[in-house]
């Protein structure tokens, strides 16, 4: 890999630019320095709990740079995916968040919070306020046989002090309970990294995706043809790596490490 092309920079924000709300080692950096020389960066989060505007504010309150532009979502990638797939009458029940299911309902879709008659499919969000309630609605509709979607396979989201389950651990356990396996839509499907290169205009040579986990951050790169490299701040390991199916194209430690990698290369301070 030449990180001396690279341009345009598709970062994950939990366990790759933050814990929580401490900035991991080298992120700001790094990010001033993309802007600094020409590039570009965009936010790729699977993290369907809170919206965008949650999303900026954070990284205001962090000291860093950012604009709504600059960020793209699982639930945006929802939001095209059922726009382009499923049908216009469809009706979701939402295991999710107020915010995740404010942003469905924003989008125009028929949003349901108990198990009605007129619901065609489950829609499983990271969802922070989970109940065994909404556990029950999502078993009762899987029983009748309603599509099961879901924003992204992310087992755990990492914090300052281990991890908390995502999506996907909230998911498995509708498949332990059911038998059914969900439809995941944010990364490791390519969709947010296409609509970053449609955004701004860079070639996949000239992008670099950089994330914590190898099934989603590298996998979606993988997926969409861009180089990757994985940093060992959040769910991944090096052992991982070097056994993975889909292995990154670089390992750093942190996003200090690679900005001293893309210095070396560029030979720009």
């Amino acid at each position: 890999m030449d990180l001396s092309q690279k341009k345009l920079f598709l970062l994950d924000l939990d366990g790759t630019i933050y814990l929580e709300d401490s900035l991991l080692p080298g992120a700001a950096e790094l990010l001033s320095w993309v802007r600094k020389n020409g590039g570009m960066y965009r936010f790729l989060t699977n993290n369907s709990s809170r919206g965008v505007d949650a999303g900026l504010e954070k990284m205001h309150r962090l000291g860093i740079p950012a604009e709504r532009s600059d960020f793209l979502t699982a639930v945006e990638a929802t939001i095209h995916y059922l726009r382009q797939r499923c049908s216009p009458d469809a009706v979701y029940y939402t295991v999710g968040t107020e915010s995740f299911c404010w942003q469905l309902s924003n989008a125009g879709f028929a949003i349901r919070k108990t198990p009605d008659d007129d619901v065609t499919a489950v829609l499983v969000g990271f969802d922070t306020s989970l109940t065994y309630e909404k556990i029950e609605g999502a078993c009762r509709l899987l029983a009748r046989g309603v599509e099961f979607l879901a924003t992204n396979p992310d087992l755990v989201c990492p914090t300052l002090f281990g991890f908390l389950p995502d999506c996907g651990s909230i998911c498995q356990l509708l498949v332990n309970a059911c038998g059914r396996k969900p439809t995941f839509i944010g990364k490791p499907d390519p969709t947010m990294i296409h609509l970053a290169l449609e955004q701004t205009g860079w070639a996949p040579l000239q992008t670099l995706i950089v994330g914590d986990r190898l099934y989603t951050d590298i996998a979606c790169g993988v997926n969409a043809g861009v180089d990757t490299a994985l940093v060992l701040t959040g769910e991944a390991t090096a052992a991982d790596a070097a056994t993975s199916n889909t292995p990154p194209t670089a390992v750093y430690q942190d996003c200090a490490a690679l900005l001293k990698a893309l210095r070396r290369a560029t030979g720009v301070e």
